[in-house]
């Protein structure tokens, strides 16, 4: 029992080590069918940190809920590394992804496919510094925050500025290799707070918000659907 106990805390060791390595495919990504109902081949992991950002749950990682198509992986990436320059002091955090082949991803509707990507919002501390969003298993590793129509929540404040910025790279990014954003998902109601920062009239113009209440309200974070072309579905 005690070998046992060594060798997993030596697997699990092991593993965050090789956490922070680069998102890499030898091959391409192949996606089928839609975001919600499809599947993935090839799905690659995103690294559990990075300079200016990290996963949301250590747990989820380990657990596989971080996989996507690999273009996708290249643009989250690829958004990152340009935010550590217009943004330096900013912390980011991403949220669920996908299954590694893809599929059912309770308790999302989407995310079948490598397709959809969650970001949680940034937020600065009452001091005006950046800090990672507290998930852990007593908020729903930060699924159940609520922030109010201002978006605030006790001495944090969402960073709309670091948020619509972080957008904007994910669109230019994206659009390097190839790849479109379809839709952001974020609370209507918080939109609203968007429209005053300096990257809102590229937004505006280029990336479509849905202006729809969705099933969950999307305040804790921002849902990213992308499109790469995709195979039908296999039967």
């Amino acid at each position: 029992m005690v070998l046992l106990r060594f060798f997993m805390g030596l697997t699990l060791v092991v593993m965050l080590l090789m956490s922070s390595l680069p998102a890499f495919s030898a091959e391409e990504s192949i996606c089928f069918g839609e975001t919600r109902s499809g599947h993935l081949s090839g799905g690659v992991r995103l690294p559990r940190t990075g300079l200016n950002f990290s996963a949301y749950s250590d747990l989820g990682w380990i657990a596989g809920r971080t996989y996507v198509h690999s273009k996708i992986a290249e643009v989250v990436l690829a958004s990152y590394k340009a935010l550590q320059k217009t943004i330096p002091d900013a912390t980011f955090v991403y949220g669920e992804t996908g299954w590694k082949s893809g599929g059912s991803f309770k308790p999302h509707k989407t995310h079948q496919n490598g397709l959809s990507v969650d970001f949680m919002v940034p937020v600065r501390n009452s001091k005006g510094k950046s800090v990672p969003l507290p998930c852990s298993v007593f908020n729903k590793l930060g699924y159940s925050l609520e922030f109010d129509r201002r978006g605030r929540m006790d001495d944090l404040q969402i960073d709309f500025e670091a948020m619509t910025e972080h957008i904007y790279w994910l669109h230019k990014k994206a659009a390097e290799r190839g790849v479109k954003i379809w839709r952001v998902i974020f609370d209507p109601a918080l939109q609203k707070q968007l429209t005053g920062t300096s990257r809102w009239p590229y937004l505006e113009k280029y990336v479509q918000f849905s202006t729809r209440r969705s099933w969950v309200r999307h305040d804790e974070h921002y849902h990213v659907d992308f499109i790469v072309k995709c195979r039908a579905n296999q039967s």
